[in-house]
Parts: C-alpha cells; sequence; structure tokens
C-alpha cells in the first residue's frame, strides 16, 4: 500500500518522463557552485541561487510527504524500508545528530568525522582503509523508545547528489577497480545480458548492461551503491532539517560543522588523491552512448531522486550529444 502512495504520489513526475524525457533539458541554476565558507561571506547571487535550490526542495518534499499516504515516521514503514533507514542513520550523542550516509555521495568521509568527533579517530587525514562499521553508531542498533528520541530532539542531515552521475560513479568504481563486486554482481550481469558471456570475470561490465540490471533489480533489495536516495533515507519518514549538495560539499559540510558546533579544528577532508571524479564531459560520453530507451524506462526508479532534490532530468537528445 505504501509503494503505491509513493508511486501515486510521482505520477506527475513519470508523466514529465513520458512527454519529454529526450526534449531539451537545460539545468536549472539550483546547484549553484561552491562559493567561500559562512565564515568568508557568500556572494550575493551565490547565495540566492541557494535559498531557491532550498526553497525548491522543501515545497517539493512538503507536496509529495503531505500526501495521504506517505509515511509521517519511521514506524509506518513497512519492516524491510525502516530497516533499511535505521541501518543508515548514523548517530553522534555528544553533538545530537543524525546523518544518514548515501554511498558515493562522500559518506567516507562524514563517516571520518563521526569517528575523529568521537575519538576514535585523531584526525580526519588518518592514513589506512576505511572501516564502514566499526567505530560508527547506527540507530537501528537502539531500542525503540531511543530511535524516537533522537528523531524527535536530534539535527539531522543527508547529502544528495545527481542520480546519474551517482550511478555512473557506483559503476566506475564498483566494476572497475573493485575484485569483490566485479566477481558477486558483475559476472552476474555478463551472464544474464550478454550472449556467450559466461566466461567473464565480471571486470568487463558495459555502463548499459549495468544500468539493464539495475531496470531488472527490485529496488528494496539493491545494493546500498545504487539504491535510490528516497529509499536509503526515507525523507518523508525522517524530517531533515538540512539537505547538503555533493554539488556544494565543502559549502554545505561546513554549514553542518557550524551547525553541530563541532570544534574548529575539525574540516571536512579533501578528496584522496587516487580519487577519479564522475566530470560533467564524463557523464555526456556515457549518457550519449547508452540507448536512450534504456534511460527513458529507468527513470521512474529514480524519479524521486530527481524530483525531491532539486535535480534536472538527463539531457541525452541528439543535438546534445553532437556537442
Amino acid at each position: 500500500m505504501l509503494m503505491f502512495g509513493v508511486i501515486l504520489a510521482s505520477s506527475g513526475l513519470l508523466l514529465m518522463i513520458e512527454r519529454g524525457i529526450l526534449a531539451r533539458v537545460g539545468p536549472p541554476p539550483l546547484h549553484p557552485p561552491a562559493g567561500p565558507s559562512r565564515r568568508d561571506g557568500r556572494d550575493s547571487t551565490a547565495e540566492l541561487e541557494l535559498e531557491v535550490l532550498r526553497d525548491t526542495r522543501n515545497r517539493t518534499i512538503r507536496a509529495l510527504c503531505g500526501q495521504r499516504s506517505m509515511p509521517r515516521s519511521v514506524w509506518e514503514l513497512p519492516p524491510g524500508q525502516r530497516r533499511t533507514v535505521l541501518r543508515h542513520l548514523l548517530v553522534s550523542d555528544k553533538y545530537r545528530f543524525l546523518y544518514c550516509y548515501v554511498p558515493k555521495v562522500a559518506c567516507s568521509n562524514w563517516k571520518r568525522i563521526l569517528k575523529v568527533l568521537d575519538g576514535a579517530l585523531e584526525s580526519v587525514d588518518a592514513k589506512g582503509k576505511m572501516d564502514h562499521k566499526s567505530d560508527l553508531v547506527f540507530l537501528g542498533d537502539m531500542k525503540p523508545e531511543e530511535i524516537s528520541y533522537r528523531l524527535k530532539h536530534y539535527y539531522k542531515f543527508v547529502f544528495v547528489r545527481d542520480p546519474m552521475e551517482r550511478l555512473l560513479s557506483a559503476y566506475r568504481n564498483k566494476f572497475g577497480e573493485i575484485k569483490e563486486y566485479q566477481q558477486k554482481y558483475g559476472v552476474e550481469i555478463v551472464r544474464r545480458y550478454r550472449k556467450n558471456g559466461g566466461n567473464s570475470a565480471g571486470d568487463d561490465v558495459s555502463f548499459s548492461e549495468f544500468l539493464q540490471y539495475l531496470l531488472d533489480e527490485d529496488v528494496e533489495r539493491m545494493n546500498e551503491h545504487w539504491m535510490p536516495v528516497y529509499n536509503l533515507c526515507q525523507p518523508c519518514a525522517v524530517r531533515y532539517d538540512f539537505i547538503g549538495s555533493y554539488e556544494r560539499l565543502h559549502a554545505d559540510a561546513n554549514h553542518v560543522l557550524e551547525r553541530i558546533q563541532s570544534p574548529s579544528f575539525i574540516r571536512f577532508p579533501e578528496r584522496q588523491a587516487w580519487y577519479k571524479p564522475v566530470t560533467a564531459q564524463t557523464l555526456h560520453y556515457y549518457l550519449c552512448n547508452t540507448p536512450r530507451r534504456l534511460i527513458k524506462e529507468l527513470l521512474p526508479k529514480y524519479i524521486l531522486d530527481f524530483s525531491l532534490f532539486a535535480y534536472p532530468l538527463p539531457n541525452v537528445t541528439s543535438e546534445f550529444c553532437r556537442q
């Protein structure tokens, strides 16, 4: 019933796809580039664009979440959906905040910050592989009354990213670099979608094959690296105080650090030297070399991420792809 409500509430958004996903879509000025931190003062134009972004998000979330069929709390979610969001909400009792981590949206750096705030890590620049489980407190490990108290009284935030850019980042990282993912997912994807693909080691999955796999996958059974943000963090059941953008990562991170009154020596980490960012040109290349039909059919699974967080639908017109 709840999933029907989500589909019903977003039916107008799905109609946008039917009427012209392939029509020209120019990105609106809703994700302004990061300027100086608040302590240094912000450019008035960038500040205005930021207010437009936040107002758009807030209005859209209120409109969708105001539907009668939508959940008002985590306790109204089906058990599986409730488990997902509670195991993605990280807790800081010392600083009284909840952070919903979204893979491929700088969550490793936020986990570093949580560990430093808790005294489990000396510095955000500490070397070594990130342990995504130890020295972290998950809301899902608490008792119901403890969960309810923190959801009501703690500052809650989440960071989001352009849905297609996030999927491309996950694809390049997991199937290009991580053997575990190549063996667990890649081998099956190639076997399922490629003729005579039985000898693949899973390290040669094409982006189109990956998207076809996502199209056929049940959203609630997806790996967290490509599960929609809506399903990971449930912005109707959890009323977030702040939604940050990957496009304004450092400026928005500074805002959160100031809001939670973190020690002044804590700053948001810089990108690791090995990190390969998804540029606009890279995204353009992959989207324009993917069958349009596939992108069109996949969008309904991620339409709430596009609409709630004010991201434009991907532009894959012939004119755009010739550029």
